[in-house]
């Protein structure tokens, strides 16, 4: 028996918009855009994803899980998700070498340093 990880599913207040930040923070692209769901994939047929759902309500703490992102060049990843619409976020981490963003409905989530 086989086991294949496919998407990661976020539950946002509105799908589509989140789902299109994710989608042009990572330059993926969108496989399904039909309401209520919204899914992006790095290219179609391509996993994992990430699925985003309808929830009824605001997020109220930090996250359990969150995405880390390993960029060729950290300053510059970060300042163009905050171009974007995400904020610095301080969850505690102290003086550490990843700088924890929130995407536009406060998920947190690390962009990491470069690899070596």
């Amino acid at each position: 028996m086989g086991l294949e990880w496919e998407q990661v599913v976020i539950a946002a207040d509105d799908p589509a918009g989140l789902g299109r930040w994710w989608c042009d923070a990572l330059e993926w692209v969108v496989v399904d855009d039909s309401p209520p769901v919204f899914e992006i994939q790095p290219e179609p047929d391509r996993y994992p994803g990430i699925l985003f759902l309808p929830v009824g309500e605001a997020k109220k703490s930090k996250n359990r899980l969150h995405i880390d992102l390993r960029p060729d060049d950290q300053a510059a990843e970060v300042e163009r998700l905050i171009a974007l619409g995400a904020s610095r976020i301080d969850v505690g981490q102290g003086e550490v070498s990843w700088v924890v963003l929130a995407d536009p409905e406060g998920n947190e989530f690390c962009v990491l340093q470069e690899r070596q």
